[in-house]
């Protein structure tokens, strides 16, 4: 009598199959970028910990060639990572009323990106304030 194998359906490049899961996929890179700049700046609170010399040669190195190319790169990231994560939202939540009218998911991404713009420039605000 002969054993028979068990059919293994292959995984291999299953998301490149379809332009759904390849934009997937890009979202989900984009999260590794932002834990790569996370750990950046948890750097820099340790070398703040560690005394001024120690934090100014964190800052020399962010002004480094390779640092700025490393966060324009991450900038675009970034602004990749926002608007695919507004982009899904209205996906993700319950159907919204606002005076007996439902929202409109356009409505709802245009909101986040709108709010994630103002953080972004209150943030520069504050920056730029507290620099000078």
């Amino acid at each position: 009598m002969s054993k028979r194998r068990p059919y293994v359906r292959s995984m291999d490049g299953w998301w490149k199959r379809d332009a759904y899961f390849v934009k997937y996929m890009a979202r989900e890179v984009t999260a590794v970028f932002v834990a790569a700049y996370a750990v950046v700046l948890l750097v820099g609170l340790v070398r703040l910990a560690q005394g001024q010399a120690a934090y100014e040669g964190w800052l020399a190195a962010l002004k480094s060639p390779l640092s700025l190319v490393f966060h324009l790169v991450l900038l675009a990231t970034f602004v990749y990572h926002t608007w695919s994560w507004f982009n899904i939202m209205p996906k993700t939540m319950p159907i919204m009323f606002v005076g007996g009218k439902r929202v409109q998911p356009g409505m709802i991404t245009g909101a986040g990106l709108a709010a994630a713009v103002v953080a972004c420039l209150a943030v520069l605000l504050i920056v730029r304030g507290v620099a000078s």
